[in-house]
């Protein structure tokens, strides 16, 4: 986790700093924050990961009309389009 940390600080989305006063018989802790600029990361990998659920969601939904046969046997849904890649990946 640390190195993830890290990387993130390099980057400028944290800040860190050390705990001003440890409690009494335990080392200090190193403290991380968000930055502006890391707030901003977080919020717009959190509604590209939120439009890509609802789109997700969708294209694997099942119409009303594909509802489960009487014979308690469900149709068989159409498969999900294929996930982008990662960049790097």
């Amino acid at each position: 986790m640390y190195p993830i940390l890290m990387r993130l600080a390099d980057r400028g989305l944290l800040e860190t700093s050390w705990e001003a006063e440890p409690a009494p018989g335990k080392p200090p802790r190193h403290l991380y924050r968000l930055t502006g600029t890391g707030r901003a990361y977080a919020a717009a990998i959190t509604a590209a990961a939120a439009a890509t659920t609802a789109t997700a969601t969708a294209a694997t939904a099942v119409p009303a009309s594909a509802a489960p046969l009487a014979s308690g046997v469900s149709p068989v849904r159409a498969a999900a389009p294929p996930r982008p890649r990662l960049e790097g990946a």
